[in-house]
């Protein structure tokens, strides 16, 4: 037996040893009436009081000396000292503290006073087991070693790492400004199918399963697009949503098959004035999280207000690779990639290595707040084209620190121009393009009815907490992202 399986038959023995002197190890519940932190906020008053407080959490440490043990008891806001008396719980509650472990959860009751040295602390006048902890937690949990199983195990991170709770405090409080932020401006919060039968929004590969009774095959959503902008159509002028998207590819530090964004479309707007809503947007997740728009990413900071840079894809790649759209063939565009050490695909159009060389070669570049402009038709089959310039779409990309947020452009609702472009993506898939849109008919039919002009908008909500919370890896962001079997097991 290892050393953990050694604790925890320890553990389960004092487990039974409490369930003989009739105490119940998982009793149902404890009123609580004050936490740690509210405690600490206003100590003077309760001692002076001599009001009873009442806090549960679990034991952190304990130290024994004679007839007294000092426990620290955590919670959710953190952490206070409690001073435990035999003469004041009783000699035979005081005698279960011996068969109490560290991270057990227990309940406390009594008056706050301060001790000699002026530390806040709870005199206990009651304590009882709330659950009885078998498993031990770690004594250390740092270090790179340790970054997959806190992953794993993120119940016990979020334990031993106020870091970690941090983040996802901040990772509530950035969807909750993006809540308020776009109902204050008129938009409506609405909920689009997750189960498709036909998936589209997005370049890129889905998750297909099958349901039994219909006796069809279904996708997870790769993007809420086409859906919003049928509420468009159908008089719904500003709605927006929040939720999980899910798409078939690799799992690196910014990418995870599962994933959060927001969604959003305003009718009688463009792509301006989605810009203007993203600078707007992402000032106040910072000024909520930091109290202030200037943001610290990886040593760098930048200053989120307006006006963020627009940058051309044209101009962008004429600057930072030395490439003139204008004149630069398929031809050109291939051999740079290739001497990048770039991958390049038979089947990509001029667009896809426009995309691949903005991705390798400007990408890096942006670590000013950016909007990069104006991407090619091909890749934007569901833009509309730039006024003045052919080829080219009104679609533009937001890049915080070199990384990629979002993705927005002016909503395309020609729909004869619209059946044009989905039969160039269906084109695409016949010549191997996995990630190419397919033909949705009824989307089609929604815009012959009529779709006004409008901008749309999708914020990673995952990323932006990364830049916000100081995380380098997606991972760190998400509470619990995919990983392989343990062991590799599958």
């Amino acid at each position: 037996m290892d050393e953990t399986g050694h604790l925890i038959a320890q553990r389960q023995k004092k487990l039974e040893s409490l369930r003989e002197k009739n105490v119940e190890p998982y009793p149902y519940r404890f009123d609580v009436t004050h936490s740690s932190a509210g405690i600490k906020s206003n100590p003077d008053a309760l001692e002076a009081s001599e009001e009873s407080v009442r806090l549960a959490g679990r034991l952190l440490n304990r130290r024994k000396q004679g007839k007294v043990t000092f426990v620290d008891v955590g919670d959710a806001a953190g952490k206070i000292q409690v001073y435990i008396r035999k003469d004041e719980v009783g000699e035979e509650a005081y005698g279960h503290l011996s068969l109490y472990d560290i991270g057990d959860f227990v309940g406390v009751q009594g008056p706050v006073f301060k001790t000699r040295t002026g530390e806040i602390t709870v005199k206990a006048k009651g304590i009882e087991l709330l659950c009885k902890s078998i498993r031990p937690l770690p004594e250390k949990w740092h270090g790179l070693k340790d970054l997959e199983t806190r992953t794993r195990q993120r119940y016990v991170d979020l334990v031993m790492n106020p870091d970690s709770r941090r983040v996802f405090e901040i990772r509530s409080l950035v969807v909750s400004t993006i809540r308020k932020s776009m109902e204050s401006r008129g938009f409506m919060e609405v909920e689009t199918p997750i189960l498709q039968p036909l998936y589209g929004g997005a370049n890129a590969r889905p998750f297909q399963t099958h349901h039994n009774a219909l006796g069809m095959p279904l996708y997870l959503r790769i993007a809420k697009e086409l859906y919003l902008k049928r509420l468009l159509v159908g008089g719904l002028p500003r709605v927006f949503e929040i939720g999980k998207d899910f798409r078939n590819e690799g799992i690196d530090r910014m990418h995870n098959p599962e994933f959060t964004q927001v969604e959003a479309y305003q009718a009688y707007a463009d792509y301006e004035t989605m810009m203007e809503l993203v600078e707007d947007l992402i000032r106040e997740m910072a000024v909520a999280v930091h109290g202030t728009p200037v943001v610290e990413y990886k040593g760098r900071k930048a200053d989120l207000s307006r006006p963020w840079r627009r940058f051309r894809i044209s101009d962008a790649l004429k600057m930072h690779a030395g490439i003139d759209l204008e004149t630069a063939t398929d031809q050109d565009l291939v051999a740079t990639l290739k001497e990048r050490g770039g991958g390049v695909e038979a089947s990509w159009s001029r667009g896809q290595l426009i995309a691949q060389l903005v991705d390798e070669l400007v990408e890096p570049h942006l670590a000013d707040p950016t909007f990069l402009m104006d991407y090619p038709m091909e890749i934007s089959p569901l833009a509309k084209a730039k006024r003045g310039h052919p080829g080219e779409t009104e679609r533009f990309e937001p890049f915080l620190f070199g990384m990629e947020i979002g993705n927005a452009f002016s909503e395309l609702n020609d729909p004869a121009e619209q059946e044009k472009r989905f039969e160039q993506q269906v084109a695409q898939r016949t010549l191997g393009d996995e990630e190419a849109q397919m033909m949705d008919r009824d989307y089609l039919r929604s815009l012959e009815y009529g779709m006004p002009p409008a901008g749309g908008l999708g914020l990673g909500i995952d990323r932006l907490v990364m830049i916000l919370s100081g995380a380098e890896n997606i991972r760190d962001v998400i509470l619990f992202p995919l990983m392989r079997p343990e062991g590799g097991r599958t």
